[in-house]
């Protein structure tokens, strides 16, 4: 997940920071600004050499940004810091603040950008960028998300952080990155469920397996999952004899995804069990009410 998804925002974001900084770089576009870096090509060794307090706000962070280029981000952190330090009422100050979280963001220091970006976040609370910060600060949780097979508090983190962008910023285009992202999230939740369910299925443990399938219908009824959870609450039924519950959880799932395989293997399983016969005839459909809203509230 991290790779691509640094591959596909690191040149928007980077020049969304240049285009929308405060104080413009007067005569310093991006192209430009090696001219500016006093040390060329030289390492974070060599511009040690260099003494920070004695450069201006704005060669300093023209120095940051091409750092940020380079890859040479602890050198572009130095810069920005030098900014906040030495020119702390400079308007070139505000930026360095937020340029400082996503240099860490870039070398996935993520707990140190996070923190720079809620300083952020908290003294610029009406700044036209803000809403860059808590995207960013959004993709700095989205990118730390764990494989369903590990912990998944992270990922819930990545949930509230991008539906904050989207309740604060609805009509930005980072909200509408932050939905498609907040679908990922629910999706990597929901498998994760469905690996708990399966587990204590095999085991046997079926109350626990239902709470957990259950979940799945009532909290991410959208995702991939759901057609999977469908049938194996059937198959949970049928194998505790709830033949009543079984048929009307198979008609929900028959109703809304009358093509997809987990219905076509629930079908063959209520015909084997003698639930319903081969013609279909007594497979009942749910209310013709909506999705799923009103048709699990019907069966559960």
């Amino acid at each position: 997940m991290k790779r691509s998804t640094r591959a596909t925002i690191r040149p928007f974001l980077l020049s969304a920071l240049l285009l929308g900084a405060t104080v413009p770089l007067t005569g310093c576009q991006t192209l430009g600004l090696k001219s500016l870096w006093p040390w060329g090509k030289s390492d974070d060794d060599e511009a040690k050499k260099i003494n920070l307090n004695d450069l201006p706000p704005d060669v300093l962070y023209s120095n940051g940004v091409d750092a940020i280029q380079k890859e040479s981000y602890s050198t572009a952190v130095k810069h920005f810091e030098a900014i906040q330090q030495n020119y702390p009422y400079s308007p070139w100050t505000t930026n360095a603040q937020l340029m400082e979280g996503y240099t860490e963001y870039r070398r996935n220091n993520y707990t140190e950008a996070v923190g720079q970006l809620d300083r952020y976040i908290q003294l610029h609370p009406a700044s036209k960028d803000t809403a860059y910060a808590y995207y960013l600060r959004a993709l700095c949780f989205y990118e730390q998300i764990a494989d369903i097979a590990r912990d998944q508090k992270g990922t819930s983190e990545a949930l509230g952080a991008l539906q904050e962008v989207v309740n604060r910023f609805p009509d930005s285009t980072y909200a509408r990155d932050a939905r498609l992202k907040i679908d990922l999230c629910r999706d990597h939740l929901a498998g994760k469920e469905m690996e708990i369910g399966r587990y204590y299925e095999k085991q046997n443990l079926y109350a626990a397996a239902i709470g957990r399938y259950q979940r799945v219908v009532d909290l991410y009824q959208t995702t991939n999952h759901t057609p999977e959870a469908l049938a194996r609450l059937t198959e949970i039924y049928l194998k505790l004899g709830m033949t009543d519950e079984a048929r009307k959880t198979a008609s929900v799932l028959s109703y809304n995804y009358p093509g997809n395989e987990w219905y076509q293997s629930t079908w063959d399983h209520l015909v084997n069990t003698g639930v319903v016969n081969d013609a279909g005839g007594t497979l009942s459909q749910p209310p013709q009410q909506g999705f799923f809203k009103r048709n699990f509230g019907w069966i559960f």
